[in-house]
Order: C-alpha cells, then sequence, then structure tokens
C-alpha cells in the first residue's frame, strides 16, 4: 500500500522526527547518543601500548552511570570516570545513563615495525591528522603516504589534512624505505568524511502566521554526536537580504509583525565558527494568512433597545487582529449614512444620555497600521414616549346634524412606533388603530342626536398611554325632519281617537240591527217611511266593516290635521231562512 511502512521502519521514522525537534543549546541534536573518545586519538596501535576509552553524555558532560560492551559482553570500568583502558584488539562501544548506546570504535594492536594511525571518525571541517608509526625513530624523507594507490608529495611521519570534506575520501597508507631501499608497508585506512550536520531546514512558528502578526524563523538542524560540542552560527534572509544585524549563536529568528506583501523568499543559513563549512536552507515561503477579527460588542444595556434619557455604552473587543490597535467608531443611520464618530479612538464608546437622534447602527473598526477591520453593526433603538396626542375634526367644527359622517383624527408628535391609537365617546371605547409611522389614526362615524358629548382619544407604545384634551361635539336634526317628528304624535292620537269611534259606532249599529230584525212583521206601530228606509235585514251580519281614515291637510304649512272618516260596507252573500217574510221579498224585489 502506498505510503505505508513496516512497523520497524515507521518506528524509525518517528525517532528521527523526535531527535530532530529537541533542542540542545539552540541547536537540534540527531540523536541522545553517547559519545565514545579515544586517548591518544587513534584505533591503531603496536601490541603492548594502551588506549583509555571515555564515554561521555551529549554534549561532552559525564555520565553518573556507565555500560561498556565488546563485542557481545560487557564490560566493567576501571574506574568510576566512565573511563576504560584496553590494550586488546576488537569492537567496543558505551552507553551513558539512559542515552543511546555510542558509535562502535574498532580498535586494532598490531604486531608490526610501521603502522598508519588514524582517528575513529573524520567528519567536513576537521583538521584531520594521520600518523605514520614506526617502533624507532626514523628520517622523515624515508616515509611516505599514499592515497588510493598513489603517492602524495609529503615527506613526514605526519599527514595533516586541514578542513577536511569529501575530497579527502579514500584509502590511505604509508610506506617506511630501509637501507637497502626495500619498502615496507603499513596497514591501509580508510577515511569516510562524515556530514558534520545536514542542511538546515526552515521553519516558521507558527506554521501560518496571521497577516501582521509575530513569527518566529527557525533553521533546523543537527551535529553529529561526536561533533556535539562544536558551536554552530546561523544566519537568515529575506529576499536574499540579510535580517538583522549578522550571524549569532541563536537557531531562531523573531520577526515583531510579518505581512503578505512580504511573505516572499525566507532562508537561513548555518555554518560552523572558525571554519568554512557553512550549509544554506532550501528557500521557504510562509503561508501567512489574512487576519480573521472576531469582534465581541458588549452593550449596556443588553437588550439593545435604549430609553429615552438612559446611558448607552459600547465596548468593542477584537481578537484575532495584532497589535497595536487603534478604534474608530461609525453610526449609520436610516438612509444608510455612514458618519464617523469624533474623539471615540478607545475601545469603548459611551453616549450619557440618549435621544431620538442616537438610533441607528453602531460599529467599530480596528487598525493596526496595515490592515483595517470592521466588526458587525449594532442596532440601537431609541424608544421615545408618546406624547399628549391632539385629537382634531376633519370638518374643523365641533357641531354637525344628525346623519352626518364625522371623521376624528388623533395624533402624537412625538413617540416611538409602534402607536396604538383608541377613541372614546364619554369615556366608551370608539374602536382603535395601530399606527407603525407617524400621521395619527382616523376613526369615522355617522353622527345622531344621542352622540352629542365629549369625545378624546389615548396615545400608547407601551412606555405610557396619554389622553387628549376632551373634545365636545353638538349634534342636530334638520328642521324638515324635525317638524315631522312633531306631527307624528299628533297624527297617532288622532288616528287612534277615530278608530275608537268607529268601532264604537259599529257596535251600536250591530246592536241597534239585531234589536230590530227580532220584532213581528205585522207590526203596525212601524211606519212605512221607517221600513223603507232600513237596509235589508239579514240574520247574519256582515263579515267586517272597514273603516279606513282619510287625511289632508288644507294648509301644509299649518300643523293641524283635519281628517274626514267615512264608513263603508263590503257586503257579501249570506245565506238566507227558507222562512223570509214576504215583507223582506218586497223590499228585495223593490230594490231590484
Amino acid at each position: 500500500m502506498p505510503g505505508s511502512f513496516p512497523p520497524c521502519v515507521a518506528f524509525t521514522r518517528l525517532w528521527l522526527t523526535l531527535l530532530v525537534v529537541i533542542p540542545v543549546n539552540g541547536q537540534h541534536e540527531a540523536a541522545l547518543q553517547s559519545v565514545i573518545s579515544l586517548e591518544p586519538p587513534w584505533t591503531t596501535f603496536f601490541q603492548g601500548e594502551a588506549v583509555t576509552l571515555t564515554c561521555r553524555r551529549y554534549g561532552f558532560s559525564l555520565p553518573q552511570k556507565t555500560k561498556w560492551y565488546q563485542k557481545r559482553k560487557t564490560l566493567k570500568p576501571t574506574q568510576e570516570t566512565s573511563a576504560l583502558q584496553i590494550r586488546d584488539s576488537g569492537e567496543y562501544w558505551c552507553q551513558a545513563d539512559s542515552l543511546l548506546p555510542s558509535m562502535h570504535v574498532n580498535l586494532v594492536f598490531l604486531k608490526a615495525s610501521l603502522v598508519l594511525q588514524a582517528p575513529p571518525a573524520v567528519f567536513e571541517g576537521d583538521s584531520v591528522v594521520l600518523r605514520c608509526h614506526t617502533e624507532e625513530s626514523v628520517k622523515p624523507e624515508t616515509l611516505t603516504f599514499y592515497k588510493n594507490g598513489l603517492p602524495l608529495p609529503h615527506q613526514s611521519s605526519e599527514l595533516h589534512i586541514t578542513r577536511a570534506n569529501l575530497k579527502d575520501n579514500g584509502q590511505y597508507e604509508c610506506t617506511k624505505k630501509n637501507w637497502f631501499r626495500t619498502l615496507t608497508y603499513s596497514n591501509k585506512v580508510r577515511i569516510q568524511v562524515q556530514e558534520l550536520f545536514p542542511r538546515p531546514v526552515m521553519m516558521a512558528r507558527p506554521s501560518q502566521p496571521i497577516d501582521g502578526s509575530p513569527v518566529t524563523l527557525a533553521c533546523q538542524t543537527q551535529l553529529a554526536a561526536q561533533r556535539s560540542n562544536a558551536q554552530l552560527q546561523f544566519c537568515f534572509f529575506r529576499n536574499l537580504q540579510a535580517l538583522g544585524s549578522g550571524c549569532s549563536k541563536s537557531s531562531e529568528f523573531h520577526v515583531s509583525a510579518i505581512w503578505a506583501e512580504e511573505s516572499k523568499w525566507y532562508q537561513c543559513k548555518a555554518e560552523r565558527m572558525n571554519s568554512q563549512v557553512g550549509k544554506g536552507s532550501r528557500a521557504f515561503t510562509v503561508p501567512v494568512q489574512g487576519a480573521l477579527a472576531d469582534f465581541q460588542t458588549h452593550i449596556v444595556p443588553a437588550s439593545k433597545v435604549v430609553f429615552e434619557g438612559q446611558l448607552l455604552l459600547l465596548n468593542c473587543s477584537v481578537k484575532g487582529v495584532p497589535g497595536p490597535l487603534k478604534f474608530s467608531w461609525y453610526k449609520r443611520d436610516m438612509l444608510n449614512k455612514e458618519t464617523k464618530i469624533p474623539k471615540s479612538s478607545e475601545a469603548e464608546f459611551k453616549i450619557s444620555e440618549v435621544n431620538s437622534s442616537d438610533a441607528g447602527e453602531y460599529f467599530c473598526e480596528v487598525n493596526n497600521s496595515r490592515r483595517s477591520f470592521v466588526s458587525r453593526a449594532v442596532p440601537i433603538t431609541i424608544k421615545v414616549p408618546v406624547s399628549q396626542p391632539v385629537l382634531t375634526l376633519s370638518a374643523g367644527k365641533t357641531q354637525a346634524l344628525e346623519g352626518e359622517w364625522m371623521t376624528l383624527h388623533c395624533q402624537s408628535q412625538r413617540g416611538s412606533p409602534c402607536i396604538l391609537y383608541e377613541f372614546y365617546y364619554e369615556n366608551v371605547s370608539l374602536g382603535n388603530s395601530s399606527i407603525l409611522s407617524g400621521g395619527g389614526a382616523s376613526f369615522n362615524f355617522s353622527m345622531s342626536t344621542e352622540r352629542s358629548g365629549n369625545y378624546s382619544c389615548t396615545a400608547d407604545n407601551g412606555l405610557g398611554a396619554q389622553r387628549s384634551e376632551a373634545l365636545w361635539i353638538s349634534v342636530f336634526a334638520p328642521p324638515d325632519t324635525a317638524k315631522n317628528r312633531r306631527s307624528v304624535p299628533v297624527v297617532a292620537g288622532i288616528t287612534v281617537g277615530l278608530l275608537i269611534m268607529a268601532v264604537g259606532v259599529f257596535l251600536f249599529y250591530c246592536w241597534f240591527s239585531r234589536k230590530a230584525g227580532g220584532k213581528p212583521a205585522s207590526d203596525d206601530s212601524r211606519s212605512p217611511s221607517d221600513s223603507e228606509s232600513q237596509e235589508p235585514t239579514y240574520y247574519n251580519i256582515p263579515a267586517y266593516i272597514e273603516l279606513q281614515p282619510v287625511y289632508s291637510n288644507v294648509d301644509p304649512k299649518e300643523d293641524v290635521i283635519y281628517t274626514e272618516v267615512r264608513r263603508t260596507q263590503r257586503r257579501q252573500k249570506h245565506a238566507v231562512q227558507e222562512s223570509e217574510s214576504p215583507r223582506s221579498r218586497n223590499q228585495t224585489a223593490e230594490k231590484k
């Protein structure tokens, strides 16, 4: 699977990562490794000679506990000074305290007349001495050094390599010429110049700084454990220009403020002091992020609704924007016009007593000399109690005729919306109306004489109701309507009287007719004239007699009504008894 590693490899990678990030005296070590040193500093000796091995902690400090190893067996130090004297050939290493074991040193003790002695390790920049060692003294001109089989133009018992580098790698040996011009060859020694420290890596803390914020540049590298006492110095560059006053022993450089337009190329260089060994990092671009201002606006009162005359306090705090910061306050009115508030360079803005003109949206601006950041607007509502409303009439008069439509208008000159207007007649509510903006409210109704009296209105926006002054309205009936209203009781009285008279006459007539019909037909006391003038007599009375009053005024201007009453009889056919008198038949025949 791509990107996966065996457990041992993964552990090794993790271990190396941990080694890089552990600082020691401004540097970063490759490993917390024990260090073994030799005195004299050679690995090849004549038999019978001795070498002292010393085990140290990283940085060449003495450990508290030391373990020595030779191949697969553990040795004990001869002294408590962590030193061990060796006279036998073999592979040795040590472990100081709980550090990692040191590098292995292969010591060789030879039974020969000529040996080439070399240090156990050579690092770039080291001053190396190779020694062609003989048991007896010889003349220097009889000694010759060879590199990779080729003689070197040097005749001395020691070969000095100044500031070793990779071109000095190779296999070395020396020869001795005797009196008979025969050559004696020494042992061969391979010199492998090791890297004193790897190429440094440029890093930034934080890795993604915010625009305008401070940042620390770190030049990370590591010294070899055997040279952990070496001194390095570091130099920093931006766009190939040196930062600061020059190189220093510190592997870090602090930038007080880094800006996006300056975030181009950064480099660092690590070099060994008093040496020509120096290495530069690759070009590195610091990923500067745009500042994300996190504003917090605190308001007193917290409800964002302030009553007229109260204290208004706004406090602006911001996170994520590097300082120093300068604050400014702005107000946006209902027309979206922004106005900078003078004398408001602090994070706190205060209005001791607010009024209606202070309503609007407030926001703060912070500036750090390079960037400006604006907070969200905070709407501030100023609640103003309503003033005493004024009640007016649309017609402009306080007298009205009955049936006329009247419009009442109620309005408060001051007051925060929404305002509820309510109309009253003698303290009895007529209705209400809610108004979101100015202009007041109106109420329409038809006037009647019963509604003459005091009218008023109230206005209320939740901060206390206010009542207008009472307004008296008089309602009058039109003249014609008044006369007709006075005539109605008179006409009604006369009509009732006439009806009562008609009923009385009708009852009398019925009684009289019954009386007349009851006498015998041969009654001589009745005169012929009387019998002729009488109506025919029936046993059944008429079904009804309707009295219809007919009245008219001679003079319409007069209030008196003259009434004429007429009696009409609707005739109906009625069954007559079979034993009808001859007189009745004669009267009937005469009429026919």
